[in-house]
């Protein structure tokens, strides 16, 4: 990660609710993607874009606090969903929107992988395409 420069937390944020970066930033936003934490980083921005929302319905939602929680708590499961429903062109659309090509980021996670997914195939074929 030499050479990257991370975004302010201002910018961080920006980031975070689907702004672009200045292009100083490129190499970082292609970290962010595609570093083996990248799922916990969408997390974290998911969690950043669904907390306020989540906040302002349960201050301003008629009713018992434990029914105000649970119907909260409904909104943030399906907006987690739904988030992680799109976590690979959400990923991508970062990377697209840094300047990398599109599918990019795949291919880096990919490559990335590739002695574990071909030690995978092996044993795979050793195991299950013995012949007679």
């Amino acid at each position: 990660m030499s050479g990257t420069v991370r975004p302010n937390p201002l910018r961080w944020l920006l980031y975070a609710y689907g702004a672009g970066l200045p292009p100083r930033h490129r190499e970082w936003v292609l970290h962010d993607v595609t570093a083996p934490s990248w799922r916990w980083r969408h997390l974290a921005r998911a969690t950043v874009q669904l907390f306020p929302v989540a906040v302002l319905l349960y201050v301003f939602l008629p009713g018992e606090p434990w029914v105000r929680a649970m119907a909260v708590l409904g909104g943030l499961l399906i907006g987690y969903f739904y988030s992680f429903a799109y976590l690979y062109e959400s990923a991508e659309h970062r990377a697209v929107k840094a300047g990398y090509p599109q599918g990019g980021a795949a291919s880096v996670r990919a490559e990335a992988h590739a002695d574990e997914r071909r030690e995978q195939a092996a044993r795979y074929a050793a195991r299950w395409r013995q012949d007679g």
